[in-house]
């Protein structure tokens, strides 16, 4: 059985049609970020770049190539409202080959490669250009913009606690808001819904505006929606937000927040909800759901559902897991358990960290060899699947390296190996992993 089930536009269960999409994105990623050479692309046989050539000028404005970067680009028309057309071109301008191909794996962490592409095909409804645009602006985003995978990730909440001690003012209160939303409990995890996909629960009624700066609700929101993204795993691959409006009054609304995370989902995590849950909206929401209504994107608008009261909830999430808060029978409530002293320390062991990455690149190196030939139809791409898995155990191998532990780590709902236990039977925090040898040799056995 296919990893996603029956589940379309997914790896393993694509049609033809879909397959000869992918590999002609594989074939424009690989040209601007060098993973093959060009000349590999041009012989008679290749069926994929055949059709990329045969596609009509009118759909083909610019090239796959960088020497073409300062031509114009197709910019999907209404797709391009966020201005990605923009990032893309700045990418291309300021980034070489091998910035951006380390860009692409290192956004690809423990995903199946073919899937992260392919969320990105379905978001534009497989127009290769617009897919290509959307994933290199999502590639600069997160490298040159907001620095994921080199700032918020490996720093973490223990980053916040080293500013909020800091000296200086600006970074102090960055520090301090980061915290000070982690301990209200402003926005946590908890469980899954009724198709096993992780929740995301914001209680609104503890946000006022201005109470925290938006450059740490931002980084915040970020950090949240990369931690949700780690407790994906086939055929599971989106995720549910219920917005719990109990209480909600006009000084809770705050649009520049909601429009920021608009933009995370509709640019950078594309085909990532599920669904969201607005429950228990007081009619004072109403005419605040009109406007917002209108700048989402109607896939995403269709996922929007108001949820009146428990019974209802229950349509989503069994009540069984519902908090008691939300009416539900569970006896659970969000407490933050604060970093541990030396859970982290596995990051300062470099020697590990570089035999891993050593793998690591082995591995992506093969991938992208299988994966070229596949598309120059040298070959089935048989192998292709059995690399991306290895590739996904991996990165569980080089994540303590790369990520500050978090309260999903602590309280056991994130384990070693990428497994996840959402309902763990003891939430109390977990004493730190030891730190590797210093031969930088790791464990094998969290597969």
């Amino acid at each position: 059985m296919a990893p996603y089930g029956d589940a379309p536009g997914r790896p393993g269960n694509l049609t033809p049609a879909e397959e000869q999409k992918l590999k002609e994105m594989w074939i424009a990623m690989s040209k601007i970020s060098g993973m093959m050479p060009e000349a590999s692309f041009m012989n008679g046989n290749n069926d994929a770049a055949s059709t990329t050539s045969e596609t009509p000028k009118k759909k083909s404005r610019f090239g796959f190539g960088r020497s073409k970067q300062n031509e114009e680009v197709t910019n999907g028309g209404d797709n391009d409202k966020h201005g990605q057309t923009n990032q893309y071109e700045k990418a291309l301008q300021s980034l070489t080959p091998e910035q951006l191909r380390e860009a692409l794996w290192s956004m690809s962490k423990h995903d199946d490669p073919d899937a992260l592409l392919l969320r990105f095909l379905r978001a534009r409804k497989w127009d290769v250009q617009a897919a290509l645009v959307m994933l290199v602006a999502t590639m600069h985003w997160r490298s040159q913009e907001v620095h994921l995978d080199d700032d918020i990730m490996p720093r973490g909440e223990r980053g916040a606690l080293e500013w909020s001690k800091s000296s200086d003012a600006a970074e102090r209160r960055e520090g301090e808001d980061f915290l000070a939303q982690l301990r209200m409990g402003k926005s946590f995890i908890h469980g899954c819904d009724n198709d096993g996909r992780p929740c995301c629960f914001v209680r609104v009624r503890l946000h006022h505006g201005g109470d925290q700066t938006e450059k740490s609700l931002e980084r915040f929101t970020v950090w949240t929606i990369e931690t949700a993204r780690m407790m994906l795993h086939p055929p599971v691959d989106t995720a549910t937000i219920v917005f719990d409006m109990t209480d909600f009054a006009l000084s809770n609304m705050d649009y520049a927040p909601v429009k920021f995370i608009i933009k995370c989902f509709e640019a950078n995590y594309p085909e990532s909800l599920g669904a969201i849950l607005i429950y228990k909206a007081p009619w004072i929401f109403n005419q605040i759901w009109r406007i917002i209504r209108g700048w989402l994107d109607p896939v995403v608008a269709s996922k929007v559902h108001f949820v009146a009261n428990i019974d209802e909830l229950d349509s989503y999430i069994p009540r069984d897991r519902a908090p008691k808060e939300l009416g539900g029978d569970e006896d659970w409530e969000w407490k933050w358990p604060e970093p541990v002293p030396g859970e982290d320390d596995q990051m300062k062991d470099t020697a590990g960290k570089e035999k891993v990455m050593a793998e690591r690149n082995e591995l992506i190196k093969s991938y992208e060899e299988e994966t070229m030939a596949w598309c120059e139809g040298k070959d089935k791409g048989e192998g292709r699947p059995s690399i991306a898995q290895k590739l996904a155990e991996n990165y569980w191998k080089l994540d303590p390296y790369v990520r500050a532990k978090t309260p999903y780590d602590r309280t056991g709902v994130m384990l070693p190996g990428g497994k996840v236990d959402f309902y763990p039977k003891s939430s109390s925090p977990a004493a730190p992993a030891p730190a590797p040898a210093t031969d930088g040799t790791t464990e094998d056995d969290v597969d």
